[in-house]
């Protein structure tokens, strides 16, 4: 069985890292066997756990990614191949190792090692901590982003590297990628996927975190939208840092009443989903024991760790294509037809679906963004559109454009 896979993501500061830690906490603390893994590559997990990797307390365990180790794992015949044609290119061999440790490397490394621990069957419930709301964003998208460019590139590539290899090395005087080389790419792209269908799959879902600021809410509404254009499941939003009523001075009265306001417009911007209001807590919750009671807390009588009821934003039937995009407004989305490809813009964001054969062959009929649903209509003849690219113009009202 698959576990609980939990995906935790806020702005920078608003306590993400706290928020996480609480619930695998709280799950351990329910029998549940816990893994916690993150993300981000500052490591904040510990501190908060006051504790090292391995197994905290029993039934929960945090896992550090060890990139060096783990990238040689996964994509090691690809470091080699880099490393070796900088030393050729005259770098000595320390440059070369540090060069070849990309950016970003360690967040992908972590959605790798996240897959295997899924397919361990070890595990009841995954948590994970992600990075700020951009950077996860980015992350989110790099499979299909790659899923795209790896299936139009990949066969182009290896014809290539047959023919130029006997040149490159006489010209370039650099080795050519072999066999090796381009089925290292191969599993690497597999496995990304891989991690893409585990958390865009039924079991896993993202839990946004907040605290009660304009500023934050205006950027978790952003989140929402995006999440959801990349067709990953929001389930739950976790408003932190809220202070009590009772007993309130006037200075913290007024703070009360603005995060009042502000909390009931994010229940509202966030409908149905439900928000788990955490107090301003007198001290900060290190630990595992401040966590669990900031778990229970966090949750009430809720469960956090049963199946949500949340469906795939997106679906596909003979009639329309239906994208769910909360909170977006006419204005922010985009849409374009490119040959058997559907552009869909939401503000900075874009996505690119590869329509089914079936699909490809028709024309866009309307479209329509309607209480944050993108829905698309097909025609009932004719051939797509070319593939220069064109424009599909919608409408945000009851009527469809043609």
């Amino acid at each position: 069985m698959s576990p609980r896979v939990l995906l935790f993501t806020g702005k920078g500061g608003v306590g993400k890292t706290t928020a996480a830690a609480a619930t695998a906490t709280l799950a351990a603390g329910r029998g549940l066997k816990t893994l916690i893994i993150s993300t981000d590559t500052a490591h904040s997990l510990s501190d908060a756990l006051a504790a090292g990797p391995g197994e905290i307390t029993p039934g929960l365990h945090l896992h550090q990614v060890d990139t060096q180790k783990t990238l040689e794992r996964h994509w090691g015949e690809l470091q080699d191949y880099a490393r070796g044609v900088l030393v050729e290119l005259g770098l000595d061999q320390i440059t070369s190792e540090e060069i070849t440790v990309l950016p970003g490397a360690e967040e992908i490394i972590a959605l790798l090692e996240l897959r295997e621990h899924a397919r361990a069957g070890r595990w009841d419930v995954i948590v994970v901590d992600c990075a700020p709301t951009a950077e996860t964003l980015r992350l989110l998208a790099l499979p299909e982003a790659l899923d795209w460019h790896v299936n139009r590139l990949m066969p182009v590539g290896r014809k290539l590297v047959r023919l130029a290899a006997p040149f490159v090395r006489s010209v370039a005087r650099v080795s050519a990628p072999g066999e090796d080389v381009m089925s290292a790419g191969e599993r690497f792209h597999r496995g990304l996927m891989e991690v893409r269908e585990l958390l865009t799959g039924d079991h896993a879902s993202v839990r946004l975190v907040l605290t009660p600021e304009s500023v934050v809410l205006a950027e978790a509404r952003r989140t929402l939208t995006s999440l959801s254009l990349y067709g990953y499941r929001v389930d739950a939003v976790i408003a932190n840092r809220v202070f009590p009523g009772e007993g309130a001075d006037e200075w913290r009265a007024r703070w009360v009443a603005a995060q009042s306001r502000l909390l009931a417009e994010a229940e509202q911007s966030f409908a149905p989903l439900p928000v788990h209001v955490v107090p301003y807590l007198p001290a900060e919750p290190v630990g595992k024991d401040a966590l669990a009671g900031l778990g229970a807390a966090m949750y009430g009588e809720s469960d956090p760790f049963a199946p949500h009821a949340v469906e795939p934003p997106l679906r596909m039937s003979a009639d329309e294509l239906t994208l769910a995009l909360p909170g977006a407004d006419r204005g922010d989305v985009d849409l374009a037809r490119k040959g058997d490809e559907l552009i869909v813009t939401a503000g900075p964001y874009r996505r690119i679906l590869a329509l089914p054969a079936a699909l490809a062959r028709r024309k866009i009929g309307g479209a329509e963004l309607r209480d944050g649903v993108l829905r698309v209509r097909w025609a009932t003849g004719g051939s797509p559109p070319g593939s220069a690219g064109s424009a599909l113009p919608f409408s945000s009202g009851s009527e469809s454009a043609t």
